[in-house]
């Protein structure tokens, strides 16, 4: 019977399994995910999307259903035998992120055999064919169903530190109903067995005794024990007790949609006829009836699948810190009011990029905060009385006025005219991204730059590139301006002193560098 329960267990897990695993993955909860959250909490799910409640909605978590198989024994008067198989089947919903509740069915059998000899079993039936003063050995077999409802505690889903974790610890405790039903190994076939001739072998160790009872005894347990007493409560034909059980567990997830867990559940009856026996031997070798109580106890490795759509997890796995913490490191919600930068001298320009600060009210600058000055004498243009000085006036004096010659005395002398570069337009040599390498297409151009410098010898270039405000990036434009200078003056043989690089942060394209004349 136990082997066949077995394969249906192993059975009922692979086929939940396999359904789990192949399910919708739900990730983790969105906070602004409308789908998740159920009817009556959608008000609050709007007023918390505009911003006018603090608290988003509680989602809508899935359902979860378990099936277990582990470890059933029981503690009673009689000695229990090593622990037989138990299995049981659950559906647990979370009523909050620590709260929750299970419905809980599990089945078990439980074995006894008692290692010291017994007389006082004259008020138990199931002894009634050995005469009064015979020694037996008490033993049981009794299969045992509850049904409960417990309340369960996560104990570690709030975490200040870590997101979320993949182990849950929880503990709870419930009531229920449990229905049993003992027999004993009383009989060999028809005949009572001849307990006496272990009592008298001398034996005295534990094992010894045991396994003596072993080789003795069938596994027919045909005598139904003491089960009820008069006017109590049956089902199906078996006892009927109210049941109280606490439990502790750790579960460790193997996906969105399963996980394993290890259980153990303690369950208490008042009653002490889990056993099949409520008399103890006394000094004089009458029996007493005994007042504590039976109890059992189901350890179990199970598999959890959780169940829903439109849902999140079972709430237990989830932190209800993650999206308090995820805000305040990333904003997406929250209403931020626009950043006000000071700008002191109000200029125009913010005090952070400000280059000149103090700058007087009403005067004129340029984009880095500093007063204009156009001709470029040095003295900025609310100071200058000479607001355009011909270059050829410089230096000028600090009211911006240029020393020029008398022009009485002057009037001969010839302004020697600068020459100009007849050289219009130069190329720009354009790079592959982060490369420094000059192509056959640019040298081809760059050939064409040397040979319009050499024909106009009165001509000077600057080579600028644009990088970005990155370091690497300044450092790969000025590895690109030179490997252009060091083709011009090493491979075109163009003098050094007409060529200049410069690299200005923004200026144009990344990865353009222009040739312009003087």
């Amino acid at each position: 019977m136990a082997s066949k329960k077995f394969k249906l267990l192993l059975l009922g897990v692979f086929s939940l399994m396999s359904g789990a695993l192949f399910a919708q993955n739900t990730g983790v909860f969105d906070v602004n995910n409308s789908a998740v959250i159920p009817e009556k909490g959608q008000a609050q799910h709007n007023e918390f999307m505009n911003n006018a409640y603090d608290f988003p909605a509680q989602p809508r978590n899935q359902w979860e259903l378990g099936i277990s198989g582990g470890l059933f024994s029981e503690s009673s008067d009689v000695s229990a035998k090593l622990p037989t198989f138990g299995f049981g089947v659950h559906v647990r919903k979370a009523l909050g992120y620590l709260f929750s509740l299970r419905l809980q069915y599990s089945n078990g059998t439980a074995k006894g055999l008692n290692w010291k000899p017994s007389t006082g079993y004259a008020n138990n039936s199931a002894w009634s064919a050995y005469a009064p003063g015979s020694v037996v050995y008490y033993n049981y077999k009794a299969n045992i169903q509850d049904l409960s409802l417990q309340g369960i505690i996560t104990l570690n889903n709030i975490r200040f530190h870590k997101a979320k974790s993949g182990i849950v610890m929880y503990g709870g405790a419930g009531v229920g109903a449990t229905i049993f039903d003992v027999n004993v190994n009383a009989l060999n076939g028809n005949s009572p067995y001849n307990f006496s001739s272990i009592s008298n072998s001398g034996y005295t160790k534990r094992k010894d005794i045991r396994n003596a009872l072993k080789n003795m005894m069938d596994d027919s347990y045909e005598t139904p024990a003491q089960n009820n007493k008069k006017n109590e409560p049956q089902l199906f034909g078996r006892s009927l007790k109210p049941s109280a059980n606490v439990l502790f567990g750790v579960a460790f997830k193997l996906g969105e949609r399963v996980n394993l867990a290890i259980e153990d559940r303690w369950t208490m009856l008042k009653t002490d006829l889990l056993d099949g026996q409520q008399w103890q031997e006394h000094t004089n070798n009458d029996p007493v009836q005994t007042r504590d109580f039976d109890s059992y106890n189901y350890l179990s490795v199970g598999l959890n699948f959780n169940l829903g759509k439109n849902s999140v997890q079972p709430l237990w796995w989830l932190n209800p810190l993650d999206y308090a913490y995820s805000e305040l490191n990333n904003p997406k919600h929250m209403k931020l009011p626009k950043p006000v930068l000071d700008d002191e001298d109000g200029d125009g320009v913010t005090d952070q990029f400000d280059k000149c600060p103090g700058t007087p009210a009403g005067v004129k600058v340029d984009v880095n905060g500093c007063p204009l000055d156009t001709d470029g004498d040095g003295v900025p243009d609310y100071k200058d009385k000479e607001l355009i000085t011909p270059t050829y006036c410089f230096p000028v004096d600090e009211n911006g006025v240029g020393k020029c010659p008398d022009p009485e005395c002057c009037k001969n002398i010839v302004v020697e005219q600068p020459v100009t570069c007849a050289i219009t337009s130069l190329p720009s040599i354009n790079f592959s991204a982060r490369s420094a390498t000059l192509s056959r297409d640019a040298k081809a151009m760059l050939a064409t730059a040397a040979s319009q410098l050499r024909n106009n010898p009165e001509c000077t270039i600057t080579i600028t590139g644009y990088p970005e405000a990155s370091k690497t990036s300044q450092s790969n434009c000025n590895k690109r301006v030179s490997a252009i200078m060091t083709y011009l003056t090493e491979t075109e043989g163009i003098s050094a002193d007409r060529v200049q690089t410069s690299c200005e942060v923004g200026g144009g394209p990344a990865n353009t560098v222009d040739l312009r004349v003087h």
